[in-house]
């Protein structure tokens, strides 16, 4: 069981990895073994990040604007410079917008696109050499995609939260997911994970206002907490999953089984 999940000897990067899931993400692949890299916008946030999780094993960090299709072959670039090998490919970096659906701006549609999907098929494209490669070594098995969903590309979002353009993203996301999967099999598995409520500082002034409901209508009555999402990352990035791609996988305490 031990080595099933081990992830030593691979190498991973985790976008958006210099806070919130992303992080915990990061956290649990150097835990299990991996040599990581993290990148996101804010190279100050990756600075402590990296020096946070120095405590497991050295970390590697760039920051790099995924919005554009430049920004992500310059991050592909980047890694290409730095590894010949790239197992594990998280693709976290995100954005999200809130107005009403009567107001609703065609900047909040941009944005959260532009960094939700097109970043995502772009960061994927460039870093293709790279997983393939992995994938190639003698007895190794296949690289792994893991793209970050949400539950609420599963179920429609509570009536509060008017973030139009991010769940249809996250939606757009899981079948990207899909469709990657079969062109990309057999050399890379492709699956997604769609979180549901978890402490993050995106979602603080949310937790603030409403935790303690939106904590009741949790079928397992609580929050996510970051080994939540280092656990299905790690499992997902080993070769305990060699038998799964294509699938979206709900980490959200049941939220996506409600009606």
């Amino acid at each position: 069981m031990t080595d099933l999940f081990s992830l030593d000897g691979k190498t991973a990067l985790v976008t958006g990895g210099g806070r919130g899931i992303g992080q915990m993400i990061a956290r649990g692949l150097l835990q299990a073994g991996a040599r990581v890299f993290i990148s996101s916008r804010k190279e100050d946030e990756l600075a402590a990040t990296a020096e946070e999780l120095g405590a497991y094993r050295p970390i590697g960090f760039v920051a790099s604007d995924l919005s554009t299709e430049t920004g992500a072959r310059q991050l592909g670039e980047w890694l290409a410079a730095h590894v010949d090998q790239l197992h594990v490919l998280v693709n976290n970096a995100g954005a999200a917008w809130g107005a009403p659906v009567e107001t609703f701006p065609d900047e909040g549609w941009t944005k959260v696109i532009d960094l939700n999907v097109k970043a995502v098929a772009h960061l994927t494209k460039f870093c293709l050499p790279l997983l393939r490669a992995a994938a190639a070594t003698p007895g190794g098995d296949p690289a792994r995609l893991i793209n970050i969903g949400s539950m609420y590309g599963i179920k429609v979002p509570h009536q509060e939260f008017t973030t139009y353009s991010y769940s249809a993203s996250k939606a757009a996301v899981h079948m990207l997911t899909r469709h990657t999967a079969r062109a990309l099999a057999p050399d890379v598995l492709v699956n997604a994970i769609a979180p549901g409520w978890v402490e993050t500082r995106m979602m603080a002034s949310t937790l603030e206002d409403r935790g303690e409901q939106l904590t009741a209508s949790v079928p397992l009555e609580r929050l996510g907490a970051p080994d939540n999402m280092a656990g299905i990352a790690v499992f997902l990035a080993s070769r305990a999953s060699s038998f799964i791609t294509g699938a979206v996988i709900p980490v959200d305490g049941g939220v996506s089984t409600l009606t």
